[in-house]
């Protein structure tokens, strides 16, 4: 049986008692370390990395995550070196933070990774800066899973802002600075439409960091310090009260009235994948949010179905993420481009004759007609999309080469006069940040190597 200690970081969130509550009940360590009121968060990174570990993996967990699930199977199921868990924000709709599991080697790296001085991406991401660093020695990378886990819901109005003038330092150049102004407005509609003010500190918190907080790392870094106290008095100026303390059954309460199918976000601003299948639309995907940018690969579940056979191409799902990959959308770009102005497209590409191989050996893996009753919305959605998309359910080397080149022609052929809404990318020949980066004015170089998913396939 693996041993699991949990690291609890807590600086006073109104959610702190019943999230630890939660977290020992749903990950069930041998071992719990609380790291308390430690800030700035450096300060508390080189707390957690002081700690001697006897474990096989580390969960590090913030108290603003409310966790659902029992994480228990996973975890002792999992090797994995690292993995980054999806939450559902109130902000952000679906992210991946605050809960980390990171295995012990991984730990104990990390323990021995030196920063540069004035470094500002350890400033404003001191653990994830420390992490990448890691994995980049051992030269392994991330995962991600999905759980149910409630993030940064019925918080403090001081912490929200002050969580909301560092998320605001992190984005300050190209498509995710573009993305957190369509957040505001979202935010903006949700307070008008619920009344509910933590969407109005999260938008002056943003707002009063682009006006006032300027300076080289060390400034900032004393800023972030500072940011409780200066929290404090602007709430004053905007005659917003605190809020009282939760008891664990009023976050039970709260949390069983959340309905994550009505989260609603911008149509603007998403992020597809439009490649066919096996050009790299994995890869791309685990980039992408390696990223922030949140997407899903080839959604197959019931509602996504049904959606396209009633050729709704709005998607529930883009309310809670960025976007969506591989051909669940690959057919449909010129409506998507539509619906969602100001998007980013992405075509993978792959040398046809490697590509035709690599389809023939998946399709044979991959039968369109299945008699388990669990499978049938699985089979229907793959037969509509191999209908789609490639006009066969089995291999046909010719007409998938037809289609294979028809595709990159009317994408191409869409997007000529656009060439900032396109990317071309042939991850399967090593291309990856080197174009990602551009692509969305992200400034040039990672820590972390290009998530490479079965490159030689």
């Amino acid at each position: 049986m693996k041993k699991i200690d949990l690291v609890f970081r807590t600086v006073g969130e109104r959610t702190s008692d019943a999230a630890l509550e939660l977290a020992v009940k749903n990950i069930q360590p041998q071992q719990v370390h609380i790291i308390e009121n430690v800030k700035p968060f450096s300060k508390a990174v080189q707390q957690m990395l002081a700690i001697n570990y006897d474990c096989d993996f580390v969960v590090f967990a913030d108290a603003d995550c409310l966790i659902f699930e029992d994480m228990v199977p996973f975890l002792q199921d999992n090797n994995l070196p690292y993995v980054d868990c999806y939450v559902l924000d109130q902000f952000r709709g679906h992210i991946h933070c605050g809960v980390h599991i990171t295995r012990i080697d991984v730990v104990r790296t990390m323990q021995k990774i030196e920063i540069p001085e004035g470094d500002r991406q350890y400033v404003l991401r001191p653990e994830s800066s420390t992490r990448n660093l890691a994995l980049r020695q051992l030269n392994q990378g991330k995962a991600f899973k999905h759980f149910q886990i409630f993030h940064d819901f019925f918080q403090y109005y001081r912490d929200v802002f002050v969580k909301y003038v560092i998320r605001e330092l992190r984005n300050r150049k190209g498509y995710l600075e573009a993305k957190l102004k369509v957040n505001q407005a979202d935010w903006k509609k949700q307070s008008e439409d619920s009344k509910e003010r933590d969407f109005i500190v999260a938008n002056y918190a943003v707002n009063y960091s682009r006006k006032f907080i300027k300076g080289n790392p060390e400034e900032i870094e004393q800023l972030i310090a500072d940011l409780p106290q200066i929290a404090i008095r602007e709430l004053e100026k905007l005659n917003i009260a605190e809020k009282e303390a939760l008891t664990l059954q009023q976050v039970l309460e709260l949390s069983a009235k959340i309905n994550p199918k009505k989260w609603q976000r911008s149509k603007r601003m998403k992020v597809f994948g439009i490649g066919l299948s096996r050009t790299g639309t994995k890869s791309l995907t685990e980039a992408l949010n390696m990223l922030g940018i949140n997407v899903v690969h080839y959604p197959n579940d019931e509602t996504t179905l049904q959606e396209l056979i009633a050729g709704n191409y709005e998607f529930s799902l883009l309310n809670s993420w960025d976007g969506i990959t591989d051909i669940t959308v690959a057919p449909y770009y010129a409506q998507l481009d539509k619906i969602y102005p100001d998007s980013k497209f992405i075509l993978t590409v792959r040398e046809k004759e490697s590509w035709l191989k690599s389809i023939e050996a998946h399709w044979s893996k991959k039968p369109i007609f299945d008699d388990a009753p669990e499978e049938k919305s699985k089979m229907q959605l793959r037969r509509l999309l191999r209908s789609a998309v490639y006009g066969t359910y089995q291999f046909n080397a010719d007409r998938l080469s037809y289609v294979y080149d028809l595709h990159y022609k009317n994408v191409l052929e869409y997007f000529r006069d656009r060439p900032d809404s396109l990317l071309v990318i042939n991850i399967c020949q090593g291309e990856g940040w080197d174009k990602l980066f551009p692509f969305f004015d992200f400034p040039v170089g990672c820590n972390e190597p290009f998530p490479y998913n079965k490159r030689k396939i």
